[in-house]
């Protein structure tokens, strides 16, 4: 298994290089955004996970989270910062971090963590059968979906999406008719982030109401289903309607 640790403070890095190496683990290290960057598309062996600083030369560790999730959804991001308040938190895991640990830490908590991330996304990848993709762009109504470039256009707005955001509707669009429940849901996009509550998919939900819906107060596509979750349909039939009432 290998990490990638994003850090440039020198000592900082090399301790983690050290410590992961003695877990076993194959170690690269990168003391800025373009390197690492350049460290998952130009290895023959694949980054099975990220440690990654958040106070780094030139580009911030939000804008290579960001970066990384374009291509990468599969990826665990661990955010190793001494940034410890709730919006740096919440910023991190907009960006599509999975894990934020802030420091001083503590050695075993670290790998600890890491054994985690890396068990949770090898069971996954290994044993759930993968949806299929949704189509860039995917229409429905009146809206238009533009994965690539993280945006809704609704008639003649356009919504701009935040990671979070993109990954959560690309999520709900997979798995079309399907009722979804909260526990599943923050499992599958959020990875049981630590944080982040069922509650926080129920204000992504309302935020992606006022994108795609034409009366976010009475939804036709994205249906509330009482006590369980959530349900996504292209096309808002009597039934569906009704379920909100």
């Amino acid at each position: 298994m290998r990490i990638l640790v994003v850090e440039d403070e020198g000592p900082i890095a090399e301790g983690l290089r050290f410590n992961f190496q003695q877990e076993g683990y194959d170690v690269l290290v990168a003391g800025d955004g373009p390197t690492a960057l350049a460290s998952l598309q130009g290895t023959s062996q694949p980054v099975d996970l990220v440690v990654l600083d958040l106070m780094l030369p030139g580009m911030s560790g939000y804008e290579i989270c960001t970066e990384i999730r374009k291509t990468r959804e599969d990826l665990p991001i661990l955010v190793l910062s001494a940034r410890p308040h709730s919006e740096d938190r919440a910023h991190a895991f907009d960006c599509g971090a999975n894990q934020y640990v802030t420091k001083p830490f503590h050695l075993q908590e670290m790998l600890s963590r890491v054994r985690g991330l890396l068990k949770q996304f090898r069971r996954e990848l290994i044993t759930e059968p993968t949806p299929p993709a949704a189509p860039d762009p995917f229409e429905f109504n009146n809206v238009r979906v533009e994965f690539s470039r993280f945006q809704v256009l609704a008639g003649e707005q356009t919504h701009a999406l935040t990671t979070m955001e993109m990954q959560l509707l690309r999520y709900f669009i997979e798995h079309e008719g399907v009722v979804l429940p909260r526990e599943q849901i923050l499992r599958d996009v959020w990875g049981h982030t630590v944080g982040v509550t069922t509650r926080s998919i129920d204000n992504f939900v309302m935020r992606l109401r006022k994108m795609v819906e034409t009366d976010p107060s009475q939804p036709r596509h994205l249906l509330s289903v009482r006590g369980t979750g959530y349900r996504f349909v292209a096309e808002a039939s009597p039934a569906a309607e009704s379920e909100e009432k």
